[in-house]
Order: structure tokens, then C-alpha cells, then sequence
């Protein structure tokens, strides 16, 4: 768990988050940074400074935000079959949820605050949540979890692989989506739909399916 603290770092990105108006500033923000394929997790304020992340650091980064708000840092890790794991900030608005994502798809993003509960923002990537043969791969979804919990004091801003907060993650207790008979009934994705998803995708960084 990082240990060392940077208050200087954390001023700089206190400033930074101050360009964003609302969560969708944010969304945009991370679908104009590339998406990275390499295998560590990247801190927000490294983020910031490479300009490049995955899912796992672009919801982290948006977390970051979000707390730098006033608000609460939490994430929501969506179990996949086959598939990687998509790890989303949910946030809520007029008491409706909504969720910011980086994702290597042009799918599994943004949602809006129109959501009456947690489940219903989850079922809502179902049916765009498939891998690149098409099979819809989502299965589960954590509560949310703060990540002021998770990752530490210095989560937001350390030079530290942030890897281990995804293996406490995966670790937590995951609500189930669908029973054996659903998923003996799926449907295969349509073909335009798959190749809409995964227009623009960085390669090195799709899930290879089994």
C-alpha cells in the first residue's frame, strides 16, 4: 500500500480537477486520453502527468475527482465470464446514479444520472458488455467501495503500482446478474455491433477470449 505522502501532488491535482464542471467534462476527458495496454495501475495524479490509462485508472481517476469535490471516491468492479473485469465511478445526481468509465470500447463508458438504483446502472452495460466474439461476458457487480478504503492514504497521488486495489476488488463479495438458465439462453452479439464496439480499440489491449 503507498506510503509516502505528496501534498504537492495533490495540491496539482486539486487544480487540474477544478477544469471539470461535471462528470461528463470528466468522461471526455478520458476518451481523448489514449488507452494504455500495459499491465501496472497508474495513481490519478500519473495519470494526469502521462496522459494515457486503462479501466482501472480511468475509473480510479475519476474517483480521484469526484472526492476532490467534496464528494465520496467510490468504484464498482462488474464481473465478466471470459472477459475482463470493467471497473466503473458511479456517481449519483437528484438521487439518481449514473456512472464515468475508461474503457477500450466504445460501449462500456459513460451513463447518464437516470438510474433509480445501483442494479439498474449495472444492467444497463449488459447488453453491450461482450467480448470480440460477441458472447455477452457480464455476470456480477460489487457494492460500491470507497477507495479511500481500498488504496490508502495516498492512493491519489503515489508512484506506486495501484494493481493491488483491483485484487481487493475482485476479492470483494459480488452480486449476481443473471441465473444458468439466462445464460444458457444469450444471444450472440450482431456482428455490426461488435465491430461498432470495438472501433478504435488498442489491440495490445483486448481481452483474448478462451
Amino acid at each position: 500500500m503507498p506510503a509516502t505522502l505528496h501534498p504537492q501532488r495533490l495540491e496539482e491535482l486539486k487544480r487540474f480537477a477544478k477544469r471539470f464542471r461535471t462528470p461528463h467534462d470528466i468522461q471526455v476527458f478520458l476518451n481523448e486520453t489514449p488507452y494504455s495496454s500495459h499491465k501496472i495501475c497508474l495513481s490519478p495524479w500519473r495519470v494526469m502527468k502521462e496522459r494515457h490509462a486503462h479501466c482501472a485508472e480511468g475509473a480510479y481517476f475519476a474517483a480521484a475527482v469526484f472526492s476532490l469535490w467534496g464528494g465520496r471516491p467510490l468504484v464498482v468492479d462488474l464481473l465478466a465470464e471470459n472477459d475482463d473485469d470493467h471497473i466503473i465511478a458511479p456517481f449519483r445526481v437528484g438521487g439518481y446514479w449514473g456512472a464515468v468509465a475508461k474503457s477500450n470500447t466504445t460501449v462500456l463508458r459513460y451513463r447518464e444520472p437516470v438510474y433509480k438504483n445501483l442494479r439498474e446502472l449495472v444492467m444497463s452495460y449488459f447488453d453491450m458488455y461482450f467480448n470480440t466474439v460477441g458472447f455477452k461476458s457480464l455476470r456480477g457487480y460489487s457494492r460500491p467501495v470507497s477507495l479511500d478504503r481500498l488504496g490508502g492514504k495516498n492512493w491519489m497521488t503515489s508512484d506506486d503500482d495501484l494493481n493491488f486495489i483491483g485484487d481487493r476488488l475482485t476479492a470483494l463479495p459480488h452480486i449476481p446478474l443473471i441465473d444458468k438458465k439466462m445464460r444458457a439462453r444469450l444471444a450472440p452479439t450482431d456482428d455490426d455491433l461488435v465491430k461498432a464496439c470495438f472501433l478504435n480499440s488498442n489491440e495490445a489491449g483486448l481481452f483474448k477470449p478462451r
